[in-house]
């Protein structure tokens, strides 16, 4: 045995949801090879033991939303509403983003995940590569998509539009990485923008190559409503005509869909991600998760981009996703806490199509976890653990991150990431080439 948790709460999230008080967890090979409430049995000393008294240890959680080059944008423009925000301040300052910055930040934007006890992120955004790059050097999970938009005509041709071309070149070189520890996805950034050439498209590259797929969709009233306006027809109801949902799919944010989507998205097996955090600030509505869950959909947890939230915390989104449905439903039990963690574990797991590999503390499974203190004054006493998780915990009370048995966050130490070379680099490069290209121009 390679290494041993012992006397920590486990919080397993398994099917019978069991929590050992004092309980212990052996890793072999970076899977986890014993979970029990007495040592294991005798067979040889664990090459290293970790004390977990008065620690919580659970599944690493799972960030299903998340745009992780974003952090270079983390408070540029807030108080604004979608449109606004993506149109006036958002999309001028991305085009200006290259390779370089997006490794950077993504680096950053990992290392805060990392931190905050997130173990496995689907992500959206486009320099695939660069990202691909960041996330294989961490040793964080990753399904990496490269959110397409298209504005243009008739002349579409998903061989040559560079988009696409980026997308199946990042899939010859990076799917499938580190034994599938990084994968390599399609997606449609969202209705609005985007046309049916597009839709066309992707869904048959995804369809013939077994492509999984991401995309935003019903974020907003308006652009529910014009999409009904337009076609007469939900985004949901289009994207589907399109074949869209032909494939596994997770759908970001649906705040504005309809009962009948619901059972839609349900029947094609797409998971939601609800981000309600950043939901919250632009805006743009609460999703309904009771509605969702009870209609057979699976609903994960995202924070999305840390230029919409403005941060990483998936504590955070727990806390709020919970709170939202009671709130929305005038019914405190609408989402309980179990529930509530099941989001960013187990229906996380099953969104990301890991749901065999983590997402619970089971012997088998990959040993992907994360430490909390709960020692610390705001977590005690701790008269339910489950509860104390949803509504007391914080991204910050998490101790250790470990993916695959590899400690990659212990104590603010990232022992894959030099952070410290990637805040240079975003202070001298980055930052300057994105909000103040007339100067490096000129030092050019």
């Amino acid at each position: 045995m390679d290494t041993l948790f012992s006397h920590a709460t486990v919080v397993t999230m398994d099917e019978s949801m069991h929590i050992y008080t004092d309980g212990f967890v052996g890793i072999t090979g970076g899977r986890i090879a014993y979970v029990g409430k007495n040592p294991p049995p005798e067979g040889g000393k664990p090459r290293k033991i970790i004390d977990a008294a008065g620690m919580v240890l659970m599944p690493g959680l799972i960030n299903c939303h998340t745009h992780l080059p974003m952090t270079i944008l983390r408070g540029c423009a807030d108080d604004y509403d979608l449109q606004t925000w993506l149109t006036q301040h958002i999309f001028p300052r991305e085009d200006r983003l290259d390779d370089r910055c997006v490794k950077a930040a993504a680096l950053l934007g990992i290392a805060e995940c990392l931190q905050f006890g997130v173990t496995s992120v689907s992500e959206m955004y486009d320099h695939v590569g660069a990202i691909a790059e960041a996330a294989a050097e961490s040793g964080i999970k990753a399904n990496i998509s490269r959110g397409t938009t298209m504005f243009i005509g008739d002349d579409f041709d998903f061989e040559t539009f560079p988009a696409c071309r980026e997308l199946a070149a990042a899939r010859e070189k990076w799917d499938g990485y580190d034994s599938g520890r990084l994968r390599i996805e399609a997606a449609i950034h969202a209705e609005y923008t985007s046309t049916h050439q597009l839709w066309d498209a992707v869904s048959e590259y995804c369809i013939n190559e077994g492509v999984r797929l991401q995309v935003h969709l019903s974020e907003t009233e308006n652009e529910h409503s014009s999409c009904l306006e337009k076609y007469g027809l939900t985004p949901a109801e289009v994207l589907d005509c399109h074949h869209v949902f032909d494939v596994p799919a997770v759908a970001a944010h649906c705040v504005w869909l309809s009962e009948s989507d619901m059972k839609l998205l349900a029947k094609r097996k797409v998971s939601a991600v609800h981000c309600p955090v950043s939901n919250l600030k632009l805006a743009s509505g609460v999703a309904d998760v009771p509605a969702m869950v009870r209609a057979g959909m699976n609903v994960a947890l995202g924070t999305d981009g840390t230029a919409s939230n403005n941060n990483l915390d998936l504590f955070e989104e727990i806390k709020y996703a919970a709170l939202l449905a009671k709130e929305k439903h005038h019914d405190p039990t609408a989402l309980a806490a179990p529930a509530a963690l099941m989001m960013a574990t187990v229906c996380g797991a099953r969104a990301q199509g890991r749901e065999a590999e983590c997402g619970m503390i089971k012997t088998g499974m990959d040993a992907d976890l994360i430490l909390l203190d709960f020692t610390r004054p705001h977590l005690m006493p701790c008269h339910n653990v489950l509860s104390s998780l949803a509504y007391s915990a914080r991204g910050g009370d998490v101790v250790m991150t470990m993916v695959r048995g590899r400690i990659l966050y212990a104590e603010g130490k990232f022992p894959t990431i030099d952070l410290s070379a990637v805040v240079k680099d975003l202070a001298e490069y980055a930052m300057p080439r994105v909000f103040h290209p007339e100067e490096q121009e000129a030092k050019s």
